[in-house]
């Protein structure tokens, strides 16, 4: 994947989840979501290498990004 398309797809993750969710109320929710979105790559990352989803992998990433740039957007 080139750096473009990962950029345009974290954006497009960001736009579509601020139109479907409201804003953080509050840095700890913001934080909470991040870590639930933290913590579904890692049980992604964490299994057998013959296991592993690539597809998976790179949507959790996805979805991390996107809710990192939320936090950076509502909360501060």
């Amino acid at each position: 994947m080139r750096d473009a398309e990962a950029l345009i797809d974290v954006r497009d993750e960001f736009i579509e989840s601020t139109s479907r969710h409201p804003k953080f109320n509050s840095a700890h929710e913001g934080l909470a979501v991040a870590q639930e979105g933290f913590e579904e790559l890692k049980a992604e990352v964490f299994k057998k290498a013959s296991q592993r989803d690539p597809e998976r992998l790179r949507t959790e990433a996805k979805h991390l990004a996107a809710m990192a740039i939320r936090f950076m957007v509502d909360c501060t």
